[in-house]
């Protein structure tokens, strides 16, 4: 008996792939975005005396009520939001539940879904198992750019929906508010819809503001936008992630996300609902702190004669390798994590095409400065390592 059609095209997350080559060769993972920092203690604290109340049984299928209520006071105090806690919201295992209970709820076969590459790993295979037919639209390096020609010849009246990554894995890009709106236009247009993967929302640098799209004229309610504890709050073991949109775009990702995990953990959303009544100053904390990681990392891959341009958001680098003298990006990657101790990811598993990226590896900086400062010594030791 052979697997379904519809993953034949699969392969492993290269990402935890990676992950895993890390731990068998006592390498610094700088390939799998998880920070090796804890978690605020308010936050633990927050799980431990959930847990302790007893809160340890099924939830609320859709997110218990502390935190939904929790989820649109948020949204509603950073952004301008109104976000109705009882309609408009979807609690869920993670983003990565997010982003395939949405496509699963909203796509019908033979729908096809804009997607900006290099991407997340995720997409593509999300799309394909709801049955729906990807269309990749270039972001062009050095500042991760679309072509708005490009971009207006992926839509056309089988479109829809769009996938929004911002600010953007693997590439750092933060979309600006025209960029958004020239997507915007394009979406009303075609009756398309958004999904926007915004987990790296509180992760700006350099003036970078972001712009949800559901704040965009014309998107309130043709948005899916989603995200998560994970990153902001160095939980991405929790898996406990949301979608916020719409009444009748909610009612088929909760039918979906009813069958597929029931719930997500209980004990875990209260403690979430503590994470987002952090003060502001826990978020500029944040940013600042990643400022510094992010400086580190530019000057250590500088340092070893790695191209790249300084992120605009999130946490992690795109680097040109080719001055390593190597096959391709896959090559590079085996030989940094196995005789260097770096892992790092093959930029290849970032695009539609592996030739992309053939030239290109991602490199997470979510780490302490100390193990960031320790992969670059690695990466200047004279010889590789035994």
């Amino acid at each position: 008996m052979n697997a379904s059609s519809r993953t034949a095209s699969f392969t492993e997350s290269v990402i935890r792939e990676m992950t895993r080559l890390a731990m068998e060769h006592d390498a610094i993972n700088l390939a799998q975005g998880f920070p090796d920092f804890p978690a605020p203690d308010e936050v633990k604290e927050a799980a431990r005396a959930a847990v302790a109340r007893d809160l340890n049984q099924y939830p609320v299928t859709w997110g218990e009520p502390e935190l939904r209520e929790a989820i649109a006071a948020a949204y509603a105090r950073r952004y301008g939001m109104r976000v109705d806690p009882e309609r408009e919201v979807c609690v869920t295992c993670g983003s990565t539940e997010a982003m395939i209970a949405s496509m699963l709820g909203l796509l019908d076969p033979g729908d096809e879904v804009v997607i900006f590459e290099p991407f997340y790993e995720n997409y593509g295979p999300d799309t394909i198992l709801s049955g729906a037919v990807p269309r990749f639209v270039a972001l062009h390096p050095p500042e991760w750019t679309f072509d708005e020609g490009e971009l207006r010849a992926a839509f056309s009246d089988r479109t829809r929906a769009i996938v929004i990554n911002t600010p953007n894995n693997p590439t750092g890009k933060v979309f600006t508010r025209a960029e958004l709106e020239r997507i915007a236009e394009l979406c009303v247009r075609h009756g398309a819809l958004a999904f926007t993967d915004e987990i790296y929302e509180h992760l700006t640098y350099d003036g970078a503001v972001h712009v949800p799209m559901a704040t965009i004229a014309g998107m309130e309610d043709r948005t899916v936008t989603i995200s998560a504890l994970s990153k902001t709050y160095a939980v991405t073991g929790w898996r406990v992630g949301w979608t916020v949109a719409a009444p009748p775009l909610v009612e088929g990702i909760r039918k979906v996300h009813d069958f597929l995990t029931v719930g997500a953990p209980t004990p875990l959303q209260h403690a979430g609902a503590v994470a987002l009544s952090m003060p502001d100053g826990y978020y500029e904390t944040l940013r600042r702190e990643y400022g510094e990681r992010r400086a580190v990392m530019m000057q250590v891959l500088a340092e070893h004669g790695f191209e790249a341009r300084p992120p605009t958001g999130a946490y992690y680098v795109m680097a040109d390798v080719g001055h390593l003298g190597f096959a391709d990006d896959t090559e590079v990657a085996h030989h940094l994590v196995e005789k260097v101790g770096v892992a790092v990811v093959p930029g290849s598993s970032f695009f539609s095409r592996p030739d992309l990226g053939r030239r290109l590896v991602r490199f997470a900086f979510c780490k302490r400065l100390e193990t960031l400062r320790e992969a670059g010594a690695r990466l200047g030791a004279p010889a590789p390592r035994a």
